[in-house]
């Protein structure tokens, strides 16, 4: 019995993502997946262990302007897509989408999340939070709509200045990681967990979640032309 190809993420550009088919599916799956991050963020603030590290940064600017977790998500995502301009990086629809939607979802969830109290309910809503972050990540990555700001920040620079991707990851990770540490973000071991886990976690679900994009239309294809 042959057992069947893995499904793999296409290269496309964004016109080309629109045009790739199955896009009311797609669609549905790209705000599933936003919806899930934008809440799993905010089950990451309410375990109180510790957040990623661009969520670190966020919440330290929440504490500073009073502003909202998710106002604070959108207006840094648009300013990480003005830094795709030099890189000559294209947002699909699902990098504006992204830069939107999980704030919103983020604020909604902090909404309806309560504050857990003690170490066994804390170490739950991280865990929980950690799933539904890596499933989240996967279905809107699978959606094949264009990556995140903050994702395509980190391919543009290794695309451009040749640095590999791992170090351009950790560069920027850390730097963001760092100003929102002084700034007053939640860093724990939640924090260090996060960043060894997600990588699985988001590849596992990813493998189940790309959608398989209807094959391009050729000449070959194409049906003859009636004389």
């Amino acid at each position: 019995m042959t057992k069947a190809a893995p499904r793999e993420l296409a290269q496309l550009t964004p016109i080309e993502q629109l045009r790739a088919g199955r896009l009311p599916l797609r669609l549905v799956q790209l705000f599933a997946g936003l919806t899930l991050f934008g809440a799993a963020m905010a089950g990451f603030v309410r375990s109180g262990l510790g957040l990623a590290p661009w969520d670190v940064l966020h919440y330290g600017v929440t504490l500073h302007t009073g502003l909202s977790l998710g106002t604070v998500v959108i207006v840094f995502g648009f300013l990480v897509l003005l830094l795709w301009i030099p890189l000559r990086q294209m947002p699909g629809l699902g990098t504006i989408a992204n830069v939107v939607w999980i704030g919103v979802s983020a604020d909604i969830g902090l909404a309806l999340l309560p504050e857990v109290h003690g170490l066994p309910a804390q170490l739950a809503l991280f865990a929980g939070s950690l799933l539904v972050n890596g499933l989240g990540g996967g279905m809107y990555i699978g959606s094949q709509l264009g990556p995140g700001p903050r994702d395509g920040l980190m391919t543009g620079l290794h695309a451009r200045t040749g640095v590999s991707l791992r170090l351009a990851r950790t560069g920027v990770e850390f730097t963001v990681l760092v100003i929102g540490w002084f700034l007053g973000g939640i860093v724990g071991f939640g924090t260090i967990l996060y960043a060894l886990a997600i990588g699985p976690v988001t590849q596992f679900f990813l493998r189940f979640c790309i959608i398989e994009l209807l094959p391009a239309r050729t000449t070959a294809q194409a049906p003859a032309a009636t004389p």
